[in-house]
């Protein structure tokens, strides 16, 4: 990453983690897709509003993975190879620590925090159960984030990817199995999907322990080491708790899908597992942004973090409007997959439209995000999305929701959010290149 030409490995690395993200959604979407077929839009409606809550529960900690991710790529790129192995280590030690928080925090919450969210009393039930078998799985889901993070720093993204497609297709195998042969509901996805985190997780440890390289992992060595970890989490925390804003604003809007009744909340959750297809796409060149500026920050060669920056927005810009075209010509077909009910079919197309387009704004902000994490700067795009998502969102459904109760009304928010962000965002890369030109190291 730090020698020779860009452009072409910033795909190499992009297109594995692309693949990755989309057939980690179609594996999610099975889930929904199974629960829509064989058990009903009531079961669809409940795994589907979990989506915002168990973002608000997880996204934390996998922004503390970024975190990791940086640093190791930083201490690769001084080719510092005590500070990676500690890296490394803080990085899983931590990793099982805090899913097994988030485990225990899901199976008290899970009631309380879906009966204020609005969920139907019809759905509530099934809900609640979902996201207690989900939550038990948080160890091995924070586990495999934190172990594709480790390997994302040396410009691996194939090894995750392989991994992936073994558990995705185990989940799928599960899914039918759980739901049509035994007669579970949401339970029966869910725990395929906690069985099939417990296979990639393991596989990936398993190719740590045998890793001819820097990152080799050993048991003995597993601990906490302090001045790694506080940067990690100078870099991650921020970042993380950007995810959790997204999840903590999704979460007032899906109590506004809500309250539109079982219908719009079956057709949200069918429409969210189509349109996360685009989102994973271009996160992956914002995942590549951050890598290439941290290893290249951390060589010292920032025309090459410039560089990195302009092709991953390039080359991101590309592909998410091929993919908004594909998503939006095939959006009956698509949702089709899911439910064969008309009226939930017809409102999926709505919340399609409006957040599909906009997705552009998204690659925006995730390239410039991820570039500002390479360099070490996590707190500013925190602020800004705090500021452009979060409180532009809220503020939307209490003024205008409010009093303009349609899907449409309510869908429109995320493309606005994302203007705002973008714009914020714009003004705060600059800022912080203009620090670069004169000197200035970035904290």
């Amino acid at each position: 990453m730090i020698h020779g030409s860009i452009g072409d490995k910033i795909l190499l690395f992009v297109l594995p983690l692309a693949v990755t993200g989309i057939l980690q959604q179609l594996f999610n979407a099975a889930d929904i897709a199974v629960v829509g077929r064989f058990v009903g839009k009531n079961a669809m409606a409940a795994v589907g509003s979990n989506s915002p809550v168990v973002g608000l529960l997880v996204n934390l900690f996998v922004g503390i993975s970024v975190g990791a991710n940086v640093v190791i790529s930083g201490y690769t790129g001084q080719d510092n190879a005590k500070k990676i192995e500690e890296a490394v280590h803080t990085a899983l030690l931590f990793s099982v620590l805090s899913g097994l928080f988030v485990c225990l925090l899901g199976q008290v919450i899970a009631r309380p925090l879906l009966t204020r969210m609005g969920v139907p009393e019809e759905v509530l039930p099934m809900a609640v159960l979902y996201l207690r078998v989900y939550t038990a799985g948080a160890p091995v889901i924070f586990l495999y984030n934190f172990e594709s993070a480790i390997f994302r720093s040396q410009g691996d993204t194939r090894t995750p990817l392989i991994c992936l497609m073994i558990s995705g297709v185990t989940n799928v195998i599960l899914n039918v199995f759980f739901v049509v042969v035994l007669g579970m509901t949401v339970e029966g996805v869910a725990l395929a999907t906690l069985l099939s985190n417990v296979l990639s997780s393991g596989l990936l440890l398993l190719r740590l322990f045998k890793y001819d390289g820097m990152i080799r992992v050993s048991l003995k060595r597993l601990r906490i080491v302090k001045d790694v970890f506080r940067q990690m989490l100078l870099i991650g925390l921020p970042a993380g708790l950007q995810g959790m804003v997204f999840s903590v604003s999704n979460i007032v809007i899906q109590s506004a899908v809500n309250s539109l009744g079982a219908d719009v909340m079956a057709a949200s959750s069918a429409a969210f597992n189509i349109e996360i297809f685009a989102y994973y796409i271009l996160n992956a060149f914002g995942q590549a942004s951050t890598t290439f500026v941290g290893q290249n920050y951390g060589a010292g060669s920032t025309d090459r973090c410039r560089r990195s920056v302009r092709l991953a927005l390039l080359q991101g810009m590309a592909a998410t409007v091929i993919i908004v075209i594909l998503i939006l010509s095939a959006g009956n077909f698509l949702l089709g997959f899911f439910t064969d009910d008309p009226s939930v079919i017809a409102l999926g197309m709505i919340r399609l439209r409006y957040i599909v387009a906009g997705e552009f704004l998204n690659t925006f902000m995730e390239v410039i995000s991820g570039a500002m994490r390479g360099y070490g700067n996590s707190a500013a795009p925190a602020l800004m999305t705090f500021i452009g998502v979060c409180g532009t969102r809220i503020t939307w459904v209490f003024l205008v929701f409010s009093r303009i109760r349609t899907l449409g009304s309510l869908m429109i928010i995320y493309p606005i959010s994302w203007a705002v962000t973008c714009i914020a965002l714009f003004f705060a890369y600059r800022r912080q290149m203009k620090k670069l030109d004169r000197g200035v190291i970035i904290e």
